[in-house]
């Protein structure tokens, strides 16, 4: 069986959202894996700690076949650094898994399926 780790950003952490209503919908996508045969794991980080002891953790915690990093630590460009950060750890703590993006939290299984 194949896994993927999904990386983003805890959106109870992000002020002016829903964060309980997008929750339940990113456990619904996380959800969707297993109808696709995918183990599937979800680190969400807040914005206000240091991120790279948790994201340094859940890379290490399988051999991942794919990474996919969601769009709340890629699109907002004051992230830019985080974005950077978080692709460099990809790289250096699961080599071997390929890196994808999903274009909102509802298509991961579609945006990981391609590396698949």
């Amino acid at each position: 069986m194949s896994r993927v780790l999904i990386l983003g950003i805890d959106p109870r952490a992000v002020p002016g959202m829903d964060g309980d209503a997008l929750r339940a919908a990113l456990d619904q996508e996380l959800a969707r894996f297993g109808e696709h045969a995918i183990d599937a794991s979800m680190t969400l980080i807040e914005l206000d700690e240091s991120p790279e002891p948790a994201i340094v953790a859940a890379l290490s915690e399988h051999d991942w076949d794919v990474v996919v990093i969601g769009g709340g630590i890629r699109k907002p460009e004051p992230l830019l650094p985080l974005f950077e950060q978080v692709v460099n750890l990809v790289r250096r703590h699961a080599s071997t898994a390929a890196i994808a993006f999903n274009t909102s939290g509802g298509d991961s299984v579609e945006s990981a399926k391609r590396w698949l």
